[in-house]
């Protein structure tokens, strides 16, 4: 079964409705099945929608790209080993805190039997130690995005989906990253957001150590609470290598987990979403 059908008859269900959150093609005994919520908002939908995949706006050149974030959150000031994150995302990290990560890593580095003195592994301990930093850096104070939103002047009650938008980030269990795609969707009540925002939201929760059933709880949640939307749903795709390089060992492995609020519970509003990510 491709996963456009395997989605399709997972969320919709054969027989009805599905429930709020569903985790398909799990992490054998590494994760849970995620959460249930039974919040929903009903509403009615009516014809329209407003797509953009991989981030971007229909017509128009990204705004506020994935990419340029990244490349700013992972700067660094080499000198006094500062690590220079988004402006968003709080006060630089002070070198005695990188010191002390790059400390315990080096002791790892000796307890694995490694050469300390292999050229290989020169400052090996402080590379580590500011990746961390920039991994886990949705954990830092002042890190959450800044959700422009806009009132829905013209009354839109369509499906705005963002979809296909790329993401990495660490498995909680082992640290090791998993990574994929993400398809956003939310039907518009009083205010809408700038569609740049979708995918900073994403990167936020994404940047900490997680499981997947939590982040797409996390996304769909903060749509919910900031948007006040008639309806959310969020859709993540997986590769775990926590799964396909260590302990089971099976490459290519896809993880698929959703989480739905408000309108989404109807089936006909859940079936266009699905019929939408299927196409091209």
């Amino acid at each position: 079964m491709s996963f456009s059908n395997e989605l399709s008859y997972n969320l919709s269900g054969p027989n009805g409705p599905a429930t709020n959150g569903h985790t398909s093609n799990g992490h054998g005994d590494d994760h849970g099945n995620g959460h249930d919520h039974n919040t929903g908002h009903g509403g009615d939908h009516h014809d329209g929608m407003v797509a953009a995949a991989g981030g971007s706006e229909a017509g128009a050149p990204p705004r506020d790209s994935l990419a340029e974030t990244s490349a700013a959150q992972g700067a660094a000031v080499e000198g006094d080993h500062r690590l220079t994150l988004a402006p968003t995302a709080g006060p630089p990290v002070s070198p005695e805190k990188i010191q002390r990560i790059a400390d315990h890593v080096r002791e790892i580095i000796k307890e694995l039997d490694l050469d300390i003195n292999d050229p290989n592994l020169h400052d090996t301990h402080t590379r580590v130690a500011k990746m961390y930093l920039e991994m886990f850096q949705g954990l830092r104070e002042g890190a959450e995005p800044r959700a422009t939103t806009f009132p829905n002047d013209e009354g839109y009650t369509g499906m705005v989906i963002e979809k296909d938008i790329p993401f990495y980030s660490m498995c909680s269990h082992h640290f090791i990253p998993f990574y994929g795609h993400a398809h956003i969707a939310y039907i518009p009540r009083d205010s809408i957001v700038g569609l740049s925002k979708l995918p900073r939201i994403l990167e936020f929760y994404a940047k900490r150590p997680q499981l997947q059933e939590r982040l797409t709880e996390q996304v769909v949640t903060y749509l919910e609470n900031k948007l006040k939307p008639l309806g959310a749903m969020v859709v993540i795709e997986a590769r775990h290598l926590c799964v396909e390089m260590r302990g089971v060992k099976k490459p290519g492995a896809m993880t698929v987990t959703s989480s739905i609020r408000g309108s989404f519970l109807e089936k006909a509003v859940r079936e266009e979403f699905l019929d939408l990510l299927r196409r091209g």
